[in-house]
């Protein structure tokens, strides 16, 4: 899970808050206290917390929530937009126009994942923009880079212009262009070689390289598990390159968040896209406000809905729902519902985008493609009669069926267990996106 630390940690904060009928000053101060701790143990930059813990109390104690009916509400709200404004704000807007050549220049240090991120970010953009894409293979000083370009452009099914390890990055990169344009390729992703550290022949290259190549876009690939070290690798690049966005790899592992909260306040640039698993399509647009709800433990509806409309059947959907308010929710609902759902990431990220789902309550559910796998089997080992009622399962039934499955009894009783749970969740789901009609509406409810 993103931010999960940082996320469990102002949950907690928050149950305080709404348990409280009013708010004193000495309150206030005594949860930024906290707000600050939990930041500072999240590696977000002390410079960074210090601010944003000191605009969220003059806030507080300067808009009247002292005396408001609501006041932990209100807190919440000022915390929220602060977050909002840390993560860099109102999202600037990327520069890119079907009616042109995009030119993307990718940089950063070894071992960010800056090649598998320029594939990731070919896919993402060709699927929502519609954009034809065209990797070119700039990096001839990692063994294999090229190589390793040439297989992810085949994997994706995106041309890779490359000219091997002995041409010079900058003759390629600006006979790439020339192939774009006669080809009608509108995206360019320029692929660049990292160093294990910034030194000056790297830089020379690079500025050369965009120098002759004139990119649209200068994004700068960081690990976020890195922490501090990120933001100050950011800060470089950008006095000597001038970048235009950041993209932040392997959030899925970093479970405290200091380097995305702390490297757009830093440098003053955008992140871009974060990477949130080892799949192709395991990369997002970012989005403060989003990011800022999910980091607060407020849920992500917007993005569960972008998912959702590119991965989930409408009709299958509407039938879901229908079942879900009338209880008829049933095994094979559950198998087509994990199936569907796997096309849009992995379930616990999902779960954790919804508003109100107890994170906790998530720990324990097992949703991987092992687990679907082995219930897609006990599933298949039950009779039409129990997928359509569950409550028919004795113990004497789950025997058999974990006979014949390959399974144990344990595996069909936590299976069960997942299958209620996923039931209450999916209800949920379904009443909140009707909750507010216009703002949280799926396309197919």
């Amino acid at each position: 899970m993103i931010f999960e630390s940082l996320n469990e940690k102002f949950q907690d904060i928050f149950a305080g808050l709404r348990r409280k009928g009013k708010l004193s000053e000495t309150d206030i101060k005594a949860v930024s206290r906290e707000i600050r701790l939990a930041l500072l143990e999240a590696d977000v930059n002390f410079k960074v917390v210090k601010q944003f813990t000191k605009a969220v109390s003059e806030r507080a104690l300067g808009e009247d929530v002292l005396k408001s009916l609501t006041p932990g509400q209100q807190f919440i709200k000022i915390v929220h937009n602060e977050m909002v404004s840390l993560l860099g704000g109102e999202i600037e807007k990327m520069d890119v126009d079907s009616s042109q050549t995009n030119i993307f220049l990718m940089v950063g240090l070894q071992g960010t994942g800056k090649t598998t991120t320029t594939g990731k970010i070919a896919n993402l953009l060709r699927k929502e923009k519609k954009l034809s894409p065209l990797l070119v293979a700039c990096d001839v000083y990692r063994p294999a880079a090229v190589e390793q370009l040439k297989i992810l452009g085949k994997e994706l099914e995106i041309p890779v212009f490359e000219m091997g390890t002995e041409a010079d990055p900058r003759e390629i990169a600006q006979k790439a262009l020339d192939f774009a344009k006669q080809n009608h390729h509108d995206l360019v992703i320029v692929d660049t070689a990292g160093r294990l550290q910034i030194d000056q022949s790297l830089m020379t290259e690079l500025n050369d390289i965009k120098d002759l190549i004139q990119p649209t876009e200068v994004l700068l690939v960081v690990d976020g598990m890195t922490g501090q070290e990120s933001v100050n690798v950011a800060k470089e690049f950008d006095d000597l390159l001038d970048i235009t966005g950041v993209v932040l790899t392997k959030l899925d592992g970093d479970t405290r968040g200091g380097a995305a909260m702390s490297i757009a306040y830093t440098t003053g640039k955008s992140i871009r896209f974060i990477g949130t698993g080892e799949k192709l399509s395991d990369i997002e647009l970012f989005y403060p406000d989003r990011m800022a709800s999910r980091i607060l433990g407020m849920g992500d509806v917007l993005s569960l809905i972008d998912r959702a409309q590119s991965s989930i059947d409408e009709e299958k959907a509407k039938a879901l729902e229908a079942k879900l308010r009338t209880q008829d929710f049933d095994f094979n609902d559950f198998l087509d519902q994990l199936e569907q759902l796997k096309e849009m990431g992995s379930m616990t990220e999902l779960l954790e985008m919804m508003p109100g789902i107890n994170k906790k309550a998530l720990k324990g559910m097992d949703f991987s493609e092992d687990y679907l796998v082995k219930s897609e089997a006990i599933i298949q080992s039950m009779t039409m009669e129990e997928r359509a009622k569950p409550h028919l399962i004795n113990g004497s039934r789950r025997k058999r069926i974990a006979t014949g499955s390959g399974t144990t009894v344990s595996d069909i009783n936590r299976l069960m267990k997942n299958f209620e749970q996923s039931k209450k969740m999916l209800k949920q789901m379904t009443n909140t996106t009707k909750a507010k009609k216009g703002r949280f509406k799926l396309p197919f409810m």
